[in-house]
């Protein structure tokens, strides 16, 4: 089973994907596909307001928040981590409830990016925004390192995500039945 999905001017086949019987989800991976990455930027950096930063988290939302950094002509952006390293000081953390990651994660930041962001303009970028459970710990990040967030931007807003008028996104993914069939 899958799904025909029209973005930033592109067509793209989503395979479908059973989280249980009752519930599909259409994958959409950014990875490897270097057109979609940079139109999918485009299009997001054309509905942005003024920012000083962008911030994102790890993995699927890296190769977009990249292209944006190098299409807008910026140098640098921030991660936010699933694990923190050793590289990073000062780290602080938030749960993260995603729909596609069973359990609890964590999302961590290092303390160097925070006294960056502080008293910045920051956006939040991630691919998908399903039930806003890792942008809204992406989020609480950005303000306990005392960002000011402008928006909260996405490729795709999947299932309800696409009723909030707090986030800015390109286009609505539905999600899907055990049959494969769109959720109204």
């Amino acid at each position: 089973m899958t799904y025909e999905l029209k973005v930033a001017g592109l067509t793209r086949t989503l395979p479908l994907c059973k989280l249980n019987d009752d519930l599909s989800i259409a994958a959409f991976v950014i990875f490897g596909d270097v057109e979609l990455t940079c139109e999918c930027a485009r299009a997001l950096l054309e509905k942005a307001p003024e920012y000083d930063y962008m911030v994102a988290p790890e993995a699927k939302a890296i190769p977009l928040i990249h292209e944006m950094a190098k299409q807008s002509g910026r140098n640098d952006y921030f991660l936010v981590r699933k694990k923190a390293k050793a590289y990073m000081h000062d780290v602080f953390k938030v749960e993260d409830h995603s729909i596609t990651t069973e359990g609890t994660q964590y999302l961590y930041m290092d303390g160097e990016d925070a006294r960056k962001m502080r008293g910045k303009r920051v956006l939040i970028i991630d691919d998908v925004i399903s039930t806003g459970g890792s942008i809204a710990a992406v989020e609480e990040l950005v303000r306990e390192a005392g960002g000011i967030v402008t928006a909260k931007m996405a490729v795709l807003a999947e299932g309800d995500a696409a009723r909030r008028d707090d986030i800015i996104f390109l286009e609505h993914l539905p999600l899907f039945d055990g049959n494969g069939s769109p959720i109204a």
